[in-house]
């Protein structure tokens, strides 16, 4: 009898010790990576904010995104949120202006840029989105992003800033197969922007 608790005994000290080293190498492992996770994260929403501002150079390495960031782009608060602002000196160019709202399937939120006479947009950029690969998904592809640089905007009425076609004063085309997304994403830029237009630039 006293050999069988023996058995019992010796597995489940051996899982706990088992348990207790893999918890600890993955601490560690986490601890080391922490910094590098952070900076690859950092350098991706600079490397979007550039994007939407149209100042990306083409095949930037980190250090060249993290340079041309710090020479181009300041961050102010803005209800909460940043707001960055694309200026040399004291001249001011344009505004990414945070957008978010909800999507078919989470939450979806970005970037909307415009220019400081806030007459165009200047790019889309979607920092976060949980939207079906391939259907609504396809808001991050180029195709789609594309369609918000140099958009005229000088005349919107009130939150119809973008219009999916074919809809009268559509200047968007919507993501084929994906259009409940492609409204949600319209819908938001349209609150967002008209907000921040209505509110005035300081």
């Amino acid at each position: 009898m006293a050999k069988k608790k023996k058995s019992i005994v010796y597995p489940v000290v051996f899982m706990f010790a088992l348990a207790l080293l893999l918890t600890l190498a993955l601490a560690f492992l986490n601890e080391v990576t922490a910094p590098v996770v952070e900076f690859n994260q950092d350098i991706e929403l600079k490397k979007k904010i550039l994007n939407v501002f149209d100042i990306l150079p083409s095949d930037a390495d980190a250090t060249t995104i993290d340079k041309v960031f710090k020479d181009n782009v300041v961050s102010e608060d803005y209800d909460g949120k940043n707001l960055y602002i694309y200026k040399s000196g004291e001249e001011t160019f344009a505004y990414a202006v945070p957008i978010n709202g909800p999507g078919l399937w989470g939450s979806i939120s970005g970037y909307i840029g415009v220019t400081n006479d806030l007459t165009k947009t200047t790019g889309l950029e979607f920092i976060k989105q949980d939207e079906t690969p391939g259907l609504g998904g396809r808001i991050t592809e180029d195709a789609y992003k594309n369609q918000f640089r140099g958009l005229d905007i000088s005349n919107y009425t009130d939150k119809n800033i973008v219009i999916n076609r074919p809809a009268s004063g559509g200047n968007i085309d919507a993501i084929s197969g994906a259009t409940q997304t492609s409204t949600f994403v319209v819908n938001m830029i349209n609150e967002d922007l008209d907000e921040f237009i209505k509110k005035g630039v300081k």
